[in-house]
């Protein structure tokens, strides 16, 4: 029988293993998360999870539309945690359901930052672009 051999990444998580743990994961979690009827959690979105090459840890991220409402969230998957573990035990085939870490996704917040500047700046007036010491212009 032939063995694949998968490169490990930067983080040590076998590629493809994990990838579809961490798929698989996500999707059950975030049918539970329908099925829970909590005002904290209705406006989630889980936007992955990263499994460690052992699957015994599954860092599930999540975003929201407001950034004030991560420790409610964060709160409210605390105590939901051993129902979602469960629930990822009795849903797949995973021989033990990993320990469940919640984080919020700031990678969209991030780069909606960075799109704002970057518009702040297309519409800032053009000042001289070249000065001299003196706070004069240079001669050109």
């Amino acid at each position: 029988m032939a063995r694949r051999n998968y490169r490990h990444n930067s983080r040590g998580q076998t590629g493809a293993r994990t990838a579809k743990a961490g798929e698989l994961i996500r999707r059950v979690i975030a049918s539970e998360l329908e099925l829970i009827e909590d005002e904290r959690l209705e406006l989630v979105s889980l936007t992955g999870v990263e499994v460690d090459r052992d699957l015994h840890k599954a860092v599930v991220y999540f975003t929201t539309f407001d950034c004030d409402d991560d420790p409610k969230i964060g709160e409210a998957f605390e105590e939901y945690r051993g129902t979602l573990r469960h629930a990822v035990s009795q849903q797949t085939s995973l021989r033990r359901a990993p320990e469940l870490e919640f984080r919020p996704d700031v990678t969209l917040r991030s780069a909606e930052r960075i799109e704002r500047l970057l518009m702040q700046e297309a519409h800032r007036p053009a000042g001289p672009e070249f000065e001299d010491d003196d706070g004069g212009e240079a001669a050109e």
